[in-house]
């Protein structure tokens, strides 16, 4: 029976991992599909290097960071439990990756392609599980502090906040450093619209990313014994109430309306559990409202030049998740109890400072090193032909 009940919960997070991977090529045609067709092909390669970077810095550095397990030992020690460890490795490397995922699309169009690989290394290697640690292995003491002074730990059983609050912030810094994209804000306040290359990809995108997210979401139980399927329904309602808000609020804008199930899901990770489904789909329908009226005024107001708008999507809508933990998840408002809304607020707070400082000092540094942005007209003629050498439509720059 132990060896059933291993087997079965190697099978359960394998399962979870592989659906989590597949949400990568969900960032990959999400991103694809918003940018232009220039910058198509890069959009592609840099989902699939960076999570190759992200894989070999969590495995030597980031993962032992995090949990103080290190895989350099013998083969026949790796096997022993079924290889638990060793997939618990893989399915919590593709949360890891999903931080350069995230910054991939706000900073799009105009980043040099090497210098992000090495941001991918040192966030993934050491920023990420910096504040994964804290978080999610008691690491320094501070989920005990706050249970013994509020009464309940920090609650983030997905990762609104480990995952997309820190990859959201991280970004912000780096698209700041980057600066707008050429022509994007005119001298004279007049603002160059970017429309998306390929709603249809953008769409199929934003649909991979829905059906992945149930792992993200479900599997986080890491063991089949933790299962809920209290975690499927509000990840359900959490998704709907994220696609009617960005429906109604942004318009019938395609765009608005296929990232607000994205806002919605990001905002219901760490609550999940705890929550009611009401509670679940309040806080995806106030998600998808935030995702819309904050990258409008990201983008219109405050021009920061947000290609995907990675900061209110993740960022933002990540914090909301964090503090939505620590008010629908209370019996009062009909979830399950547990959790402080001082907890959740502090524990927010902390994962926003380390990924925001993190985010400048990396980018900062690399900008003063060896540059992040490609040159005007590398820029001009696009990242697939200045970095890739093809283009999405290699015929159109084909003699016959």
């Amino acid at each position: 029976m132990d060896s059933l009940n291993t087997s079965s919960n190697v099978l359960f997070i394998l399962l979870g991992a592989i659906l989590v991977l597949a949400m990568h090529a969900g960032f990959a045609f999400l991103e694809l599909g918003t940018v232009r067709r220039k910058n198509q092909v890069n959009a592609l390669v840099k989902i699939l290097s960076d999570f190759s970077v992200s894989t070999i810095a969590y495995f030597f550095i980031g993962y032992g960071i995090a949990y103080g397990v290190s895989f350099l030992t013998g083969a026949d020690q790796l096997a022993q439990m079924g290889g638990y460890e060793l997939v618990r490795f893989f399915f919590l490397l593709t949360f890891a990756a999903a931080v350069p995922a995230i910054i991939s699309g706000g900073i799009a169009e105009r980043a040099k392609f090497r210098p992000q690989l090495v941001a991918t290394f040192i966030l993934v290697g050491f920023v990420y599980p910096f504040f994964e640690g804290i978080a999610w292995n008691n690491h320094f003491g501070i989920q005990d502090f706050l249970q013994a002074t509020f009464g309940a730990k920090f609650h983030d059983f997905a990762g609104s906040v480990v995952v997309h609050a820190v990859g959201g912030w991280i970004a912000l810094p780096a698209v700041l450093l980057l600066g707008p994209r050429r022509g994007r804000y005119k001298r004279d306040g007049a603002i160059s619209a970017h429309p998306p290359s390929s709603i249809p990809f953008l769409a199929l995108g934003a649909w991979i990313l829905c059906v992945g997210w149930f792992g993200f979401n479900v599997m986080s139980a890491q063991k089949i014994d933790n299962i809920s399927g209290l975690v499927a329904v509000n990840s359900l309602m959490a998704m709907v109430g994220g696609t009617l808000a960005a429906l109604w609020a942004g318009k019938n804008d395609p765009g608005f309306v296929h990232n607000g199930p994205l806002a919605g899901l990001v905002a219901v990770c760490a609550g999940s559990d705890i929550m009611h489904p009401v509670g679940a789909l309040a806080t995806g329908f106030i998600a998808g409202l935030l995702f819309v009226y904050l990258f409008t005024w990201t983008q219109n107001r405050w021009k920061i030049d947000d290609v995907l708008g990675v900061w209110p999507l993740h960022g933002l809508c990540g914090t909301w998740g964090g503090l939505a933990a620590g008010i629908f998840g209370l019996k009062a408002l009909g979830g399950m109890g547990g959790v402080s809304f001082a907890s959740q607020f502090l524990g927010t707070l902390l994962g926003i400072v380390i990924a925001f400082t993190g985010g400048f000092v990396v980018y900062g540094v690399l900008r003063l090193t060896v540059g992040i942005r490609l040159g005007p007209e590398e820029e001009f003629n696009g990242a697939d032909l200045s970095i890739h050498k093809i283009s999405a439509t290699a015929e159109n720059e084909t003699a016959w």
